[in-house]
């Protein structure tokens, strides 16, 4: 092994891991940073925002899609163009709402957390009135990157009509 490699492995596992939080800390971290992210997603437009709340091999998986996205550069620019499309008169507009008491949150020692639970969506085309469109279960993995929580990958599935 070159010195190199070798001073390179052991600066490695010198390396703390992640220090996840426990309990409540981590509950309240990573449902702060899911609110951040879906409030965004669905209501804001801020490309450069969005490209620091996932990892750079973000992975989007959808029941009715299949996998679809690989990285965290190809779900911003889908973001980009889903954000244009809501600027024109008749775009759609879309909410998220986490369902009352499915929110589960794990800590991924040296890593993040995986957050499980099922969500509501509302939908509404121009100015018109926001209504329930639908309903879906989620699984989705944190990771605590330098500090920051990051989606790394989400499962959404389980997708269905909803009626108020």
């Amino acid at each position: 092994m070159s010195p190199t490699v070798a001073l390179f492995a052991a600066a490695l596992l010198q390396t703390s891991p992640a220090e996840v939080p426990h309990g409540a800390a981590l509950t309240e971290a990573v449902t702060a940073s899911d609110t951040a992210f879906f409030e965004l997603f669905f209501e804001g437009c801020d490309p450069e925002r969005l490209a620091t709340m996932v990892t750079d091999d973000f992975e989007f998986f959808d029941d009715r899609g299949g996998l679809m996205t690989t990285t965290g550069v190809a779900f911003v620019d889908q973001y980009r163009a889903r954000c244009e499309a809501r600027r024109s008169p008749d775009g759609w507009r879309t909410r998220r709402e986490i369902v009352p008491g499915t929110l589960h949150i794990y800590r991924m020692n040296a890593y993040g957390a995986v957050e499980t639970g099922e969500h509501l969506f509302y939908e509404a085309q121009g100015n018109g009135p926001l209504a329930l469109a639908g309903r879906a279960k989620f699984s989705q993995i944190w990771k605590l990157e330098y500090g920051r929580w990051k989606l790394a990958r989400v499962f959404s599935y389980d997708h269905a009509a909803a009626s108020e």
